[in-house]
């Protein structure tokens, strides 16, 4: 007979052989999840291969850079883990980071195309780009979401969030292209940390010391109950690696299945937000629940919108030079010119959205659905052509939106299905070219630039290209403005000018205009011709960002890179 006292007995008993997932480090978590005896550690601690650019800043570098590759087996599956160390450096991706964790997607999914499928999984711990290595950090997560998505349709990419750093910045959007996502109560999960909300927008958009506030929006239950996430289980190493087993043993999913590829599921949703009367989060979380399909009813949002003169925008004006073509609005936020063998899209501001975080050109929720769905438009039309036609992304943006309803929503997931489209067309044969005009900050040029296959960019001192604004970026790293512009001399990947941007070797053009904001005959040419090259090289080029690794520009200044990703694969051939 079961009383009260054996009842208490047995769940004290569970609660001693319980093992907290959430305080194990990065190795201790991928050890936990493996089948005992299969773990292999590659370009580990012992290679040496760290970030050669926290030392000359007063930092301390670390062996692996904070994150642990391991190869091994899921009841007896071949997996790769990549477990982010949340103790260094807040989990933050830099430069070797990066490298590693993309080039362990890219290894997987030779080994499945070749017949033995590998699947992944990403314990991610991280506050996003380590903002001490900004735009090598931006371009090692594009890197990161390319590589993701190659491997997904041949094995299952499994993530997993569980601690309270939680997985923030630009590797949330990793979480949205994931195969299966598991998380925990204790876990978060969002683009915009609260901190950083607050900082941008004042504390009346987002309290970061409320903590009942910051896991309504971005906790682990919320996002599982929002269909944001697959599996939440309590923080039990033994509960997660069964989430896991049942995850990598499920497969790969259905093409077109994956919550990046859902964009009815978006339209739908945000056709119920009005952001003039937003809903409180448990709100929220009863009128669209936890699986991700389309909701029975929904219509426009019933915010009225008034008519207003479209302020002065570089990247309008320059869609319309690049395209030699009056553009049309998608949404107001959101431009398309087309010609005859290309599609140019540009973000634009719109002093009328009704979502007021993004009324300066960012890219938020609205402006995602958008994008995607004109991409997955114009690869669906030329499914049948013998030339596909080029997409040309016209940047000049003022980051990602920061704001709450943005967070509530997902603004993470909603950025993914824009990646994930992209990388759709880059995959099928449409040649993908960016050209930075004005400015391209954080996730915004994540979302809508940093896919591309040609990146070109004017030479210009009002052309601005960083993981956040420079405030923020100096007040997150403890340091002033000045200071900041004084380290970014000696720190190339720190630095707001265009020009040291190039020589990190993401720039496949500089290109020099005598006029950026009212370009004349001779800048159109010059930049019309510069694409028309871009499009060639990438219709010839790889369908994939690897050419950005071997640019002359790159061999000079990425060599950690490229050795993290050289070790890499000469370990994972011996194992």
């Amino acid at each position: 007979m079961i009383t009260p006292t054996t009842l208490a007995e047995s769940r004290w008993q569970s609660l001693l052989q319980r093992r907290s997932f959430l305080e194990l480090d990065a190795r201790a978590r991928a050890e936990a999840l493996l089948d005992t005896g299969s773990m292999r550690v590659l370009c580990g601690p012992f290679d040496r291969i760290e970030s050669p650019w926290l030392q000359p800043q007063g930092i301390v570098p670390q062996a692996d850079d904070g994150v642990v590759i391991a190869r091994g087996a899921v009841d007896g599956a071949a997996v790769v883990i990549a477990s982010i160390e949340q103790g260094f450096q807040g989990g933050g991706t830099g430069e070797v980071a990066g490298a590693k964790i993309s080039q362990a997607l890219r290894l997987a999914a030779a080994d499945s195309r070749s017949g033995a499928p590998t699947a992944a999984l990403l314990l991610l711990e991280t506050g996003g780009v380590r903002l001490q290595e900004a735009n090598l950090g931006l371009n090692a997560v594009a890197e990161i979401c390319s590589a993701l998505l190659e491997l997904r349709p041949l094995a299952p990419v499994v993530g997993v969030v569980a601690g309270e750093v939680g997985s923030f910045g630009g590797v949330s959007i990793a979480t949205g292209l994931c195969t299966h996502l598991i998380v925990t109560p204790q876990a978060r999960i969002g683009l915009n940390g609260p901190a950083v909300i607050e900082q941008e927008a004042g504390i009346a958009e987002f309290d970061s010391s409320d903590r009942a506030l910051i896991w309504a929006v971005d906790g682990g239950e919320q996002r599982r109950a929002l269909g944001l996430a697959d599996t939440l289980v309590p923080d039990d190493a033994n509960a997660i690696r069964d989430a896991v087993r049942a995850a990598v043993a499920a497969g790969p999913r259905e093409p077109g299945t994956h919550r990046s590829e859902r964009l009815d599921v978006l339209a739908t949703r945000l056709a119920t937000l009005d952001p003039a009367h937003p809903p409180a989060p448990g709100d929220l979380r009863a009128s669209w629940g936890q699986d991700y399909a389309p909701l029975r009813t929904g219509t426009e949002s019933p915010s009225t919108r008034t008519k207003s003169t479209s302020p002065p925008s570089r990247g309008r004006t320059w869609l319309r030079t690049v395209a030699d073509a009056d553009p049309v609005a998608v949404i107001p936020s959101v431009l398309r010119a087309d010609t005859a063998d290309a599609v140019h899209l540009c973000v634009v501001p719109d002093p009328d959205n009704p979502f007021y975080r993004a009324r300066r050109g960012e890219v938020g929720l609205t402006e995602c659905l958008a994008l995607a769905r004109t991409i997955r438009e114009v690869v669906r039309e030329d499914s049948d052509a013998e030339r596909r036609r080029a997409i040309v992304a016209v940047v000049d943006l003022a980051s990602q939106a920061y704001g709450r309803i943005e967070e509530m929503a997902g603004l993470h997931q909603a950025i993914a299905t824009t990646v994930d489209a992209y990388w759709t067309a880059r995959t099928v044969g449409h040649p993908v070219v960016a050209v930075v005009v004005g400015t391209a900050l954080s996730g915004g040029f994540l979302a809508h630039g940093l896919q591309a296959q040609q990146i070109l960019a004017l030479d210009d001192p009002q052309v601005e290209i960083h993981a956040m604004h420079k405030p923020a970026a100096a007040r997150i790293t403890m340091r002033t403005v000045e200071e900041l512009d004084e380290l970014a001399k000696k720190i190339a990947p720190l630095s707001y000018d265009v020009r040291d941007w190039a020589g990190l070797g993401f720039c496949d053009g500089l290109l020099s205009v005598d006029d950026a904001d009212a370009p004349t005959t001779k800048d159109a040419s010059t930049v019309r011709d510069a694409v028309a090259a871009a499009v060639d090289r990438a219709r010839r080029g790889p369908s994939d960002l690897s050419t950005r690794l071997d640019s002359p520009a790159a061999v000079r200044t990425r060599a950690a890179s490229r050795t993290a990703r050289d070790r890499l694969g000469q370990q994972w051939s011996n194992t």
